[in-house]
């Protein structure tokens, strides 16, 4: 295994078990390895610390364990079986009612670089490290041996998703299929909702699953309101909401595709086409031109306005342009779901571009809850990083 030394004194963070060891930190390098290589990291002093996968860039090491079992021929599985029993203890895995979750999340299980969803027997992955691209099929196979005779296929999805390096080949496609299955689109249930879910053409990995809680929560507030559903996607929130006994909901989104597969989920789940409208085009300009008073209820989940911390300023004006729209717009005693999923933009950061945009509104705002990922999605409490769904349920007076 090739050795990664640190500078004297740069230990500390992976002694605090932080999974990330940046370029700066380290002092030598004893080997050749190439991008993805299992490599070892080691202290000043010779003292072993954590092994995982070697990458060029700003962060050097993605650590896979704070041992040397990163190498064992049985870790793959050890650690996506470790990820399917927190599932169960989640509610999840098993539910009669919820059969699509979050197997893997980075670092939140101990594999960064590495996500794979479940949706009722298919598993979609997606590698965003050049040693989880290069481990895929090693994953494939722990994966078939986790879940036996109840996968129906792995589909890797890492093409937009693992850096572009000479010699990978960025190909989405099925690592395994049984026999008979060749959909590219599953139907699941998401507490008791029906969405169809298109893995090959969909964003991400198909579903937004991240939302499933803060879905459950708008079901809650929607009976007898018109609802706005901004960046509806696939139309998650739109579905629970009617679910829930809105009056009528306006789903708008720039997708054509989504749009069309907000209206099969209407169908699907037996709600009347007359209480739903679906609006093709620019979220934020379709607000602009919403008559004050029109829905009572908004959410407003627009897709990562920063990418890197170069583009935070330009995101935070975004949020407090969006945000500022949206109260003016909403009626007296409205409620507004509003989240941002920026990584690099941090709760404090958007709850004050959010304060902001109430101050230019000069309307009375309340925060009644704060809202998060859910227990699928979770933060490793050693890489604080990791949460990065943030939202507010506000009420405007």
């Amino acid at each position: 295994m090739t050795k990664v030394i640190l500078k004297k004194g740069r230990e500390d963070s992976l002694l605090r078990f932080h999974p990330w060891v940046f370029s700066g930190s380290v002092a030598q390098v004893v080997g050749n390895p190439a991008e993805g290589d299992v490599v070892g990291v080691y202290a000043s002093d010779g003292s072993f610390l954590a092994s995982g996968h070697w990458q060029i860039g700003s962060i050097a090491v993605r650590v896979l364990s704070f041992s040397s079992n990163a190498l064992a021929p049985d870790f793959w599985e050890d650690m996506l079986s470790k990820a399917l029993e927190e599932r169960k203890a989640a509610g999840l895995a098993g539910s009669s009612s919820t059969n699509c979750y979050r197997l893997v999340h980075g670092e939140g299980d101990g594999l960064p670089g590495l996500i794979i969803d479940w949706y009722d027997g298919v598993c979609v992955m997606q590698a965003h490290s050049v040693g989880m691209f290069r481990a895929r099929k090693q994953i494939c196979e722990a994966l078939q041996n986790v879940y036996g005779d109840s996968i129906k296929a792995v589909y890797d999805k890492s093409s937009g998703t693992a850096p572009y390096k000479a010699g990978l080949d960025l190909v989405d496609g099925y690592l395994f299929r049984r026999n008979g299955f060749s959909d590219d689109q599953q139907e699941v249930f998401e507490n008791g909702h029906r969405f169809l879910v298109n893995w090959t053409e969909g964003q991400k990995t198909g579903f937004f699953l991240d939302q499933r809680e803060n879905r459950a929560l708008v079901e809650r507030y929607a009976s007898g309101k018109n609802v706005l559903n901004l960046f509806c996607y696939t139309g998650g929130f739109s579905i629970y909401a009617l679910g829930g006994g809105a009056v009528h909901v306006d789903s708008v989104d720039s997708s054509a595709k989504a749009m069309a597969m907000v209206d099969r989920n209407v169908a699907l789940n037996g709600f009347d086409s007359s209480r739903h409208g679906s609006f093709c085009g620019d979220a934020m300009e379709f607000l602009k031109n919403v008559p004050e008073g029109k829905y009572d209820l908004m959410i407003v989940d627009p897709p990562a306005f920063a990418k890197h911390r170069g583009a935070v300023s330009n995101a935070l004006r975004a949020y407090q342009r969006l945000n500022a729209s949206a109260i003016s717009k909403v009626d007296s005693g409205g409620l507004i779901f509003t989240f941002s999923c920026s990584q690099v933009v941090d709760k404090e950061q958007f709850a004050l571009a959010v304060f902001s945009a109430a101050v230019q509104t000069r309307r009375g705002v309340r925060i009644l809850d704060r809202l998060n990922q859910p227990a699928d999605h979770a933060v490793n409490i050693y890489h604080p990083e990791g949460e990065y769904l943030k939202g507010l349920l506000l009420y405007v007076e």
